[in-house]
């Protein structure tokens, strides 16, 4: 079923929809990421100024005393109390200026301050700046990154008398006052370039001139002053273009204070045009006439829905994978009402996993909220919830004995573990694919180190310290390198009856090589590179039994507490649900355009989906594969709902693939290049930082990884879980410890 789009003149516009939102979309990250940062500098700037200004007068105090009396005295103040005044407001003023703290009312005072110092005393350019910049802050507040505004919160709530009413009458002074100053400043700058091209003077009431530079910054505008400023400054004034015009003046600004001599006043100029590129010319423009005028006719601008929600056709998404997420943001502009369900609340970065394992990060670093992602989108809902079943009769998905109705399905549900039908070594040999996983893999290493510390038993401390990957593919490989690297460098001074240096790691591999997805040279370089970090590669290996004790190896036993699980997948039951055709390892066969074969309106991607769409050979579990997949199915269901042609057949551009060993060893497999060691080392880490979700994950993650390359530390050993999931083994060294701490 498809769902036109209304009018036509809504196809022959959707270019120009587009290029407003991707406008405002720029405009809002430029405020909100430059504009806090920009606000701080400006007001660091004139606190140092003034600062530096009341020091030296303090440290002078006679000298002050001298100058207020004599250079410049002020008629309706004696010179004493004009000196403490003035070296008052400018030590108090800047300090408070500087921290974002009382902010308005420091604003205020050094402002007055400046322009009694500019009528009372010496006219220049830059107190006039002084003036016009502090009443930014006076009108504005001090902005995001402010005492003020990590205060304001807690002021309105708190029981300080007057809190809430004086934080009220700065948002109305704000609201009101704003438009005027934006207009007035807009004016002033521009007058200032009309006056300084034209070289005039201002006539007064009784017949004489004054010169303009006591009011207008006349003198530094005249160093740049030319016909294409002149227009720059015409736009400035009415507000038409404001931010391009501002941008303008600013490259005038800058391009003759470099190549010339410049004038003391030219940084001021170019902080008050930076904020008019920020904020933009305020109500009282033409801009903001044109913008009353867009959002009339795209709503979504001004924060309004585009059409309603209930008239639309309904996608759900099953899965908030990088699949999931993907499809879901290319849909958030589509005339779409988009469901996101999964068990969790977060995207989860899987390739990560292994880090929050061995207690390189923590599960927070790798994991984003999903609601957050689209917090900004009206026609995308979040529901966390469990999914157990699909009624493709009814297009209703079941959700935790709710049914929720589709025009469109699209399954992105991933894979589990797959211990090839010996689901009882589950207990004993975890994977790594859930959060959960992850800290019990952590806990399971980081206990076996404790317990070696505590037991008598030589035999017992050897099985303790010997930890066992089975699967050489890059999750294993991956694991190995780590743990290797935590005992080798990590620890090496945390326990005193053992070195942990000594831990025995053991990958075991059933094929011929490891990553055998691989060049075959690669895969022997990650042979090598994990040997010099002492682990053992038992290659054309199989597990023939997992307990307590540890594992049979090709028929030797290896006495090891602690086993990791990397050797398969298999697809969630999401083939059952549909009743479709499966591969054995469970995922759905999906046509060229990844729908499911005889359900049309139903789509499978990522490690759900057998989509055989990489030079005939299945599309691989990757992450680049799944969000591939999510930008195509989106596209489909665009094309449908918009009753526009079909896109082509799904192929899969393979982008390469990496695996860290571990410190600056790595490899990756783009093809027609390879790359190993350090290069690999450093490409793996740009490339997992950029598909992190979310800038805070990809910061916290990469100052973690810079200290642990400085230090070889982490800050994350932590163990957690109760004694009911540890093993049976791992119980009675517990207990042993806990007697001897008793003791």
């Amino acid at each position: 079923m498809t769902y036109p789009l209304a009018p036509k003149l809504s196809y022959r516009l959707a270019w120009l929809s587009g290029l407003v939102n991707l406008s405002i979309v720029a405009l809002r990250f430029l405020e909100r990421s430059a504009g806090p940062v920009v606000e701080l500098l400006i007001r660091l700037t004139l606190a140092q100024g003034f600062f530096v200004s009341g020091v030296l007068k303090a440290a002078q105090w006679d000298n002050a005393l001298y100058l207020a009396a004599h250079e410049y005295p002020v008629s309706w103040l004696n010179p004493v109390s004009a000196a403490w005044l003035g070296v008052l407001i400018e030590l108090l003023g800047s300090v408070l200026l500087a921290a974002g703290l009382a902010t308005r009312f420091a604003a205020l005072a050094l402002a007055a301050l400046a322009l009694v110092i500019q009528f009372s005393y010496q006219t220049l350019d830059t107190h006039l700046f002084w003036a016009a910049l502090l009443l930014w802050f006076v009108v504005h507040g001090a902005g995001t990154l402010s005492l003020d505004r990590l205060l304001a919160r807690g002021l309105a709530r708190t029981a300080v008398p007057f809190a809430g009413v004086v934080l009220r009458l700065f948002a109305d002074a704000t609201h009101w006052l704003a438009p005027l100053y934006s207009l007035l400043l807009r004016w002033w700058l521009a007058l200032a370039v009309l006056a300084a091209i034209a070289d005039v003077a201002i006539a007064t009431s009784n017949g004489g001139a004054m010169d303009l530079a006591a009011l207008l910054p006349v003198t530094s505008a005249a160093v740049f002053a030319s016909p294409l400023t002149l227009v720059g400054a015409a736009l400035l004034a009415l507000g038409c273009a404001t931010r391009l015009a501002a941008l303008l003046l600013m490259l005038a600004v800058s391009t003759v204070h470099m190549l010339g001599p410049g004038v003391e006043a030219d940084p001021y100029w170019f902080m008050v045009l930076a904020l008019m590129v920020l904020w933009g010319p305020g109500l009282v423009s033409l801009d903001a006439l044109v913008e009353r005028a867009l959002r009339r006719r795209f709503p979504r601008l001004a924060g309004q829905p585009a059409f309603a929600l209930d008239s639309v056709p309904r996608v759900v998404i099953v899965g908030a994978g990088f699949g999931g997420l993907t499809c879901a943001a290319a849909l958030t502009s589509a005339r779409v009402a988009v469901t996101v369900i999964d068990r969790h609340n977060y995207h989860l970065f899987q390739p990560l996993l292994y880090q929050v394992a061995t207690s390189g990060l923590s599960p927070g670093d790798i994991a984003t909220p999903v609601r957050g992602l689209f917090r900004e989108h009206f026609n995308v809902r979040v529901l966390f919830g469990e999914v157990n079943g699909v009624d493709s009769v009814r297009q209703e998905v079941l959700m935790d004995g709710r049914r929720i109705a589709y025009d469109y399905l699209v399954l992105a549900t991933g894979a589990a573990h797959s211990y090839f039908g010996r689901d009882d070594w589950a207990p004993h040999a975890p994977g790594l694919k859930r959060v959960e996983d992850a800290t019990e893999v952590r806990r399971r290493l980081l206990t076996a180190f404790e317990q070696a510390e505590v037991t008598d038993d030589p035999a017992e401390q050897a099985s303790l310290l010997t930890f066992l990957i089975v699967g050489g593919g890059p999750t294993g490989v991956e694991l190995a390198g780590a743990i290797a690297e935590l005992a080798k460098f990590g620890m090496e001074k945390d326990f005193r009856r053992f070195d942990p240096a000594a831990a025995r790691v053991i990958l075991v591999q059933s094929g011929p090589r490891l990553l055998p997805t691989f060049a075959e040279d690669l895969s022997l370089r990650t042979r090598q590179a994990l040997e010099r970090l002492g682990v053992e590669v038992l290659l054309d290996s199989r597990v023939e039994s997992i307990d307590d004790r540890g594992v049979i190896v090709n028929g030797r036993p290896i006495a090891a507490r602690t086993v990791l699980w990397a050797a398969g997948v298999v697809a969630s039951p999401a083939a059952k649900w549909l009743g479709a055709e499966a591969d054995p390892a469970g995922r759905v066969k999906v046509g060229p355009d990844l729908s499911v074969h005889g359900l049309p309106n139903v789509f499978a991607i990522g490690d759900t989906a057998l989509a055989n769409a990489w030079n005939g050979t299945p599309v691989p579990g990757l992450a680049p594969a799944a969000k591939q997949g999510g930008h195509h199915v989106a596209r489909v269901i665009r094309a449908r709902v918009e009753g526009r042609p079909a896109p082509a057949a799904f192929q899969y551009q393979h982008l390469g693939s990496l695996a860290t060993i571990g410190r600056k060893a790595a490899v990756a497999d783009f093809g027609f290049v390879k790359l190993h060691g350090g290069p690999a080392w450093w490409l793996w880490g740009a490339v997992h930082l950029g598909f992190l979700v979310g800038l805070r994950n990809r910061i916290s993650v990469m100052l973690d990884w810079f200290w642990a390359y400085l230090t070889y530390r982490s800050g994350t050993r932590l163990i957690t879980g109760g004694a009911g999931s540890q093993k049976p083994g791992q119980r009675c060294a517990v207990t042993a410890l806990q007697r001897q701490g008793a003791a």
